[in-house]
């Protein structure tokens, strides 16, 4: 028997919404006012969610529990497996040596720790995101910085901070070629708006990111420096996406970027260089901190390395990028993922109405497993969507093409090459997942609390109170997808749970859909840095165990901050001349 989303049990909405919002505040609470760990916080909420679902919402209890494992089952792969392989790799170039030769070999190009943040953080980073997404720029760049001295907080927060930007456009396009399916919305009108939106982020992130590392006087001493860093992503960035499509903005902007940004360098020097890797205006003498103080000049130690320890240093990376590209790649995921659809009665290829061969799942590649007590047994009613439509649940086990799996080859291949021994490599692998233990129990929760939200209604309650305020609802619409990514920790999933809800209500304000599906995305890029996915990847990368919630109140006031920004810009492209002129489609 199907069942229907209830999104006001209490014929209340304001009560309704607020008991719908226990679940996210039972979380934000226990981390940043409790002090409770992450893996603990996020059991927590997800028992409040299973409780106010069941008893509030009427959801029937089996559904709530299968809803929690798909999402479970999600946090396992693909998110906690590109967390535990990049620690891996990680841990295989610390251990030998080769990580301290990286650091200094960055070091060489900049001995300014401002201009290290805009190299690694954020052009580096933003690469990362285009080509995998997923955690994957954070684990990497947070790795790199905490070697390169940055204290954990710092290495944690501004990585955050800088992964925000690229994050619509991350993992080759996903979440805009993810919205346009969810919203029946033009994808390349949706790349298009918000490649008209971002840009402006992309300029303003790099000086924001030195604000918040070094404060106003010392982000001004590199100003030339950040424009160059932040214009030479933006220009690709709204070329890409209005030319060419979602795919490959963020891998192009950020190649360019790093480019620009070291050829610069070449010619730039700061005129005077800052050194500490301590935020300021923070007094932190914790023990830990203290541990991670970079002790000595990176160019001294570099200087002793000979251009092919600095080669071996990069390669485990640089095979990292390759696999990650490939694995990114559509044409690679089909290579393995799908195999040609055979008719049993003919035993010959499927056509499709165009006379194209058909494919299907490849049960060995990427087996399909069928939640069936939630899958089309939930059904979204009005006002949510259009008509009524019923839930999928279809989990697909694409063990091989996943990205954490592309992470795995790349440090079995580093290693080798590296002159770990197989039982080396097995031994390095199961400490790791020692270490990484409360935060793949912390992740598989969070994104067990984010499906059973979305299954049963929750999400859709809080949805409609923003739908609710009219006139302000561009800037109100921005701050659900702030919302959204930050409950799922994925703008794909922000635009899954909020897309069409954005839809309807802009075409019953008379606002653009294509406006305000863009909205979720670009608004939802800031609040990245909050989700609790997100920053427990940040303090596993930097191996800062339960202090997720310094971190959260350290980059929360950025998060809503640039929120509110993104925000403000939709309302002036739904409502002002000549910003009104960039959107898509018109209202």
């Amino acid at each position: 028997m199907v069942w229907q989303q209830i999104y006001d049990p209490f014929n209340n909405p304001v009560l309704s919404t607020v008991m719908a919002a226990v679940p996210v505040v039972v979380m934000l609470a226990a981390l940043a006012f409790f002090h409770v760990k992450a893996h603990l916080a996020a059991l927590l909420a997800l028992a409040s969610a299973l409780v106010i679902a069941i008893f509030a919402f009427g959801m029937p209890a089996n559904m709530a529990g299968s809803a929690a494992l798909y999402g479970a089952a999600n946090g396992l792969l693909p998110i906690g497996w590109i967390v535990l392989n990049i620690i891996f790799l990680h841990r295989l170039t610390t251990e030998n040596g080769s990580f301290k030769v990286l650091q200094d070999s960055l070091a060489r190009i900049t001995d300014d720790r401002r201009l290290q943040l805009l190299l690694i953080a954020f052009c580096f980073g933003a690469f990362f995101e285009g080509a995998a997404g997923f955690g994957t720029p954070v684990a990497v760049t947070g790795a790199i910085l905490i070697g390169l001295g940055f204290s954990p907080l710092a290495a944690s927060g501004l990585a955050l901070i800088a992964n925000t930007a690229p994050v619509a456009f991350g993992a080759l396009g996903t979440p805009i070629i993810t919205l346009a399916k969810v919203t029946g919305l033009d994808e390349m009108e949706l790349s298009m708006m918000v490649g008209r939106q971002l840009p402006f982020f992309s300029v303003i992130v790099p000086f924001w990111l030195i604000w918040a590392f070094a404060g106003w006087r010392k982000m001004l001493e590199i100003w030339p420096a950040i424009v160059v860093t932040g214009v030479s992503f933006a220009i690709p960035q709204f070329l890409v996406s209005n030319y060419h499509g979602p795919m490959l903005v963020d891998v192009i902007a950020a190649l360019i970027s790093m480019a620009c940004l070291t050829g610069f360098l070449k010619v730039w020097k700061p005129a005077t260089v800052h050194t500490s890797a301590a935020l300021t205006g923070r007094v932190d003498n914790s023990k830990i901190d203290a541990e991670y103080e970079s002790k000595i000049e990176p160019s001294a130690a570099f200087s002793s390395e000979s251009k092919k320890a600095v080669m071996r240093a990069w390669m485990p990376w640089i095979i990292l990028t390759v696999f990650v590209f490939a694995w990114g790649t559509q044409g690679f995921k089909n290579m393995f993922d799908t195999r040609p659809a055979i008719d049993p009665a003919t035993n010959s290829a499927k056509l499709d109405p165009q006379g194209k061969p058909m494919r299907e799942a490849n049960p060995v590649f990427a087996p399909v497993l069928t939640f069936t007590t939630i899958h089309q047994q939930i059904e979204k009613v009005p006002p949510v969507v259009p008509a009524p439509k019923v839930e999928e649940a279809v989990y697909k086990f694409t063990w091989f093409t996943s990205t954490g799996s592309g992470i795995l080859l790349a440090a079995i291949v580093g290693g080798l090459l590296m002159g770990y021994s197989i039982p080396q490599l097995i031994h390095q692998y199961l400490r790791t997942l020692w270490v990484v233990r409360y935060s793949l129990i912390t992740i598989t929760a969070m994104l067990a609390l984010g499906f059973l939200t979305r299954y049963s209604g929750l999400d859709a309650t809080m949805g409609l109170a923003f739908a609710a305020t009219g006139i302000f609802y561009p800037m109100f619409g921005t701050l659900l997808g702030w919302l959204g990514v930050a409950l799922t920790g994925s703008d794909t999933a922000s635009n899954v749970l909020f897309g069409g809800l954005q839809r309807v209500t802009a075409e019953q304000l008379g606002l653009s859909p294509v406006l305000m599906a863009a909205a979720n995305s670009s608004g939802g890029v800031m609040g990245k840095m909050v989700d609790a996915q997100s920053i427990v990847v940040a303090s596993t990368a930097t191996r800062w165990y339960g202090h997720e919630g310094e971190i959260l109140r350290y980059v929360f006031f950025h998060s809503i901050i640039l929120a509110i920004l993104v925000g403000g810009l939709v309302t002036l492209q739904a409502y002002v001349a000549p910003f009104s002129s960039m959107v898509v489609g018109g209202n």
